[in-house]
């Protein structure tokens, strides 16, 4: 059994690691509000938008021809990787890569996958496993629409060119605080528009139909992405916040017993004292 020293010590650190996670808990149970308010709010908008363009190119006559539906043979995949720049958020970032793990050496399997990290953490791992061609790990920083649309402009510039023929999106689409569900989503080419419904109102397009569908294409591109880095990044304090709670219960139910053994190893030594003194007491006597 350890000495009183050594266990009053474990429970001193113990003490302060339960404050830091406790605090980190907080800190994100924070900022949680704030991010899962900025995807809820913007969901309607992105949901309205895909709606919009699935009934323009519906009613058009044929493939819309557009050069973002350009369906090749795919040779040459991009893969954007969205993780958090930080640690101490559960399974958050591992499930992300290992997803792209999976895509990497089982789905796309013999083809040429190559890597853009949005994230320290998606850079660190895939760096070692693959070409990561991009690093957009300072996003977070100021994660704005503007900012996320520079790099969606680069992913369509890569496709149109035929630089690749595919790009997928990885990331944790938020549900609640203790739930992500891990998603890829095809972003280029634009997946056919099924199932859209064809208003039989007369409208007059000003620019023509095409046109418009010229226009939204690239708008919705930018959405998509944005949407998946927002719903990443209120999923990841979601997990951090859960992850802080779990290991604050567990830091207090080993604190507990650490406090326990203390006790019964304090006892057990006052015990001994009482009986060396009762045991010298009775040798001085005889």
């Amino acid at each position: 059994m350890a000495n009183l020293k050594e266990i009053r010590n474990r429970i001193s650190s113990i003490s302060s690691t339960m404050q830091i996670t406790s605090a980190m808990k907080m800190v994100s149970a924070a900022k949680l509000k704030k991010a899962q308010d900025a995807i809820t709010a913007m969901r309607p908008y992105a949901d309205k938008l895909t709606e919009l363009l699935q009934s323009l190119s519906a009613s058009l006559d044929g493939d819309s021809g557009s050069k973002y539906a350009d369906n090749r043979e795919v040779n040459k995949v991009l893969i954007v990787a969205v993780t958090s720049n930080r640690g101490l958020a559960g399974a958050f970032n591992s499930n992300i890569l290992k997803q792209c793990t999976i895509l990497l050496e089982e789905t796309y399997a013999g083809k040429q996958v190559d890597f853009v990290a949005i994230g320290k953490k998606a850079n660190d791992f895939l760096s070692k496993k693959s070409t990561v061609i991009a690093n957009h790990s300072s996003l977070y920083e100021d994660l704005t629409f503007d900012n996320t649309a520079v790099i969606a402009e680069e992913l369509m510039e890569k496709f149109t060119c035929g630089d690749y023929d595919r790009i997928d999106i990885v990331y944790n689409k938020f549900k609640n605080a203790a739930t992500q569900i891990i998603m890829t989503e095809q972003f280029l080419p634009i997946e056919p528009m099924e199932g859209a419904v064809v208003s039989n109102a007369d409208y007059v397009f000003e620019p023509s139909k095409m046109e418009i569908v010229e226009q939204l294409i690239p708008k919705s591109l930018k959405t998509q992405l944005y949407k998946g880095i927002r719903d990443s990044f209120a999923s990841e304090h979601g997990a951090r916040m859960t992850a802080m709670h779990k290991a604050t219960d567990n830091a207090t139910d080993l604190r507990d017993q650490l406090k326990l053994t203390y006790n019964k190893a304090r006892q057990a030594a006052i015990t001994n004292e009482i009986l060396e003194i009762v045991g010298g007491a009775e040798a001085l006597n005889n």
